[in-house]
């Protein structure tokens, strides 16, 4: 599976943001997917989860409430819906295809990554 992540740029504090995640070579529909971050000189964190089905998501504490992770099987893609996005938000978004179809926070259980797309928050 090839990922590609897409919708980045540059946004306002407050401002809004969506990102894409197509699939290239074979479908991720039976594959959960999260979507992680990397800020400069910071490690990579995790973000959202969508389990393959999307019946299940979950979020990092720091997003929870301003981030929407949602996935359209048909289309084989994943979206991440950013609000009331601020400075610390500012990083190189990640989407990654994991092995199995339950989503988790932990990344070493996502075996296909993406290139990223850079997200800057100003303030």
């Amino acid at each position: 599976v090839q990922l590609q992540a897409s919708g980045g740029g540059l946004v306002q504090a407050g401002g809004s943001l969506s990102l894409s995640c197509a699939a290239s070579k074979r479908t991720f529909s039976n594959n959960a997917v999260g979507w992680f971050r990397q800020a400069p000189g910071k490690e990579r964190e995790f973000v959202a989860s969508i389990n393959w089905s999307g019946s299940n998501t979950n979020y990092a504490d720091s997003v929870k409430g301003r981030f929407t992770i949602s996935r359209d099987r048909v289309k084989n893609m994943v979206f991440l819906k950013m609000n009331n996005l601020g400075p610390e938000d500012t990083a190189t978004y990640y989407c990654a295809a994991a092995r199995g179809a339950v989503n988790t926070d932990n990344t070493g259980y996502y075996n296909y990554w993406g290139q990223g797309t850079l997200v800057t928050v100003s303030s």
